[in-house]
C-alpha cells in the first residue's frame, strides 16, 4: 500500500514539472519558472529513492530556491532587454518654434524641432502663438505635445 502512495506522489510531481514547463515556455523571454522545474525533478528523484512526502516537499523548496536565490541577479543582469532610444524619445526635452499656431480646440498647430516640421498640441490646453520659444514634454504618435519656454528679460 506504501508503494501505492509514494507512486501518487510521483505523478504529482510529474504533474507539477510538466506545468512549471508550459508555463516557463510561455514566457520566452524572462526566466520564470525554470526553478520550479529543476526543483520538481529533484522530489520526483527523491520520490524514486522512496523518500517521504515530507522529504520530497523539503528537497523542492530547497532546490528550488537555491536556484531562485543564487541565479536569479544573473538572469536579472544578463538577459535583461537593451532599450534603445529612438529618434523620437530623443525630441523629449528638446526647444523649438511654433510655426503655426498652437490651438487644441481647433486641433492645428505646429513646431519645427531640429530641422523637421510636427504637429503640435499645448500640454497644458492653452493656445501659444506663433514664434514662440517651446519645450517638448512628450511625443503621442506623430504629435509633438508643448509648453512654452520663459525667456529670461533682459536688463
Amino acid at each position: 500500500m506504501e508503494v501505492l502512495a509514494t507512486e501518487a506522489y510521483g505523478w504529482l510531481w510529474l504533474i507539477l514539472l510538466v506545468v512549471f514547463l508550459i508555463v516557463e515556455a510561455s514566457c520566452p523571454v524572462h526566466l520564470v519558472s525554470i526553478w520550479f522545474v529543476v526543483g520538481c525533478l529533484a522530489a520526483l528523484v527523491t520520490d524514486y529513492l522512496g523518500g517521504a512526502l515530507w522529504l520530497q516537499v523539503t528537497v523542492f523548496a530547497l532546490v528550488s530556491g537555491s536556484l531562485l536565490g543564487l541565479l536569479w541577479p544573473l538572469t536579472k543582469k544578463y538577459m535583461k532587454p537593451k532599450i534603445t532610444a529612438t529618434n523620437v524619445d530623443s525630441m523629449v526635452g528638446t526647444q523649438g518654434y511654433v510655426t503655426e499656431d498652437i490651438d487644441n480646440v481647433a486641433a492645428h498647430g505646429h513646431v519645427k524641432l531640429g530641422g523637421m516640421e510636427w504637429t503640435a498640441r499645448s500640454t497644458t490646453g492653452d493656445p501659444i502663438g506663433k514664434d514662440t520659444l517651446v519645450r517638448v514634454d512628450r511625443i503621442e504618435g506623430v504629435k509633438a505635445f508643448v509648453t512654452p519656454v520663459e525667456v529670461p528679460a533682459k536688463v
